[in-house]
């Protein structure tokens, strides 16, 4: 199953698919067998803050992954986020308290209309900010994003007056694909579900 995952590849999910959770938790599975290795510590990092409704998908994750009691620390919460002022403070503190972190970056974005609603998954680094305009430095070794609304000239705008439904429907979908993909794991590699098909 390994082989199947690579770098560079794009796996779209639609949040409002029945089956996505699924979906999502087994190519998460997939990617974290191929890319970490037993010397490294997952780290999740879910950047964003609660100060745009548009921006707060990574606070609102990793809330519901710290509730998980997931044997992996998870920084960026609602009431201590990972934003722009403290990101490069934090990588270097998770790099101090972990010699080698595996980072799960997870982060809120823009893009085409057709895509809102969707999660992205893959293997390669995100770059937290890139949609406003923001100068901070590339992380992951897995990428999550969830597409919150559309891309335009006023995406500082759109990101202060997106639906908190969306937010909020993308980031339960997220923790739920986790927490199968975590939990699947541990069973036997006889039980996979149906890939989709990689952009």
């Amino acid at each position: 199953m390994s082989n199947r995952y690579r770098k560079n590849q794009i796996f779209y999910f639609n949040s409002y698919d029945p089956f996505v959770c699924e979906e999502f938790g087994n190519v998460f599975r997939g990617l974290m067998q191929r890319f970490l290795t037993k010397e490294q510590t997952p780290v999740f990092l879910c950047i964003g803050t609660d100060r745009a409704t548009g921006d707060c998908l990574g606070p609102l994750l990793g809330d519901r992954l710290s509730a998980l009691s997931l044997p992996f620390p998870v920084f960026g919460t609602l009431e201590k986020p990972v934003h722009a002022r403290n990101l490069v403070e934090t990588l270097r503190y998770v790099k101090e308290r972990y010699p080698r972190p595996f980072f799960i970056a997870a982060d809120a974005s823009l893009g085409s209309e057709e895509h809102v609603g969707y999660i992205t998954l893959g293997a390669g680094a995100l770059k937290p900010g890139a949609g406003v305009s923001k100068k901070l430095p590339a992380i992951g070794d897995l990428f999550i994003t969830g597409i919150v609304n559309r891309s335009c000239g006023a995406d500082q705008m759109i990101l202060q007056t997106t639906r908190l439904h969306i937010v909020m429907q993308l980031a339960e979908c997220i923790f739920e694909g986790i927490r199968l993909g975590t939990a699947l794991r541990e069973t036997a590699s006889s039980q996979q579900l149906p890939l989709p098909t990689p952009y």
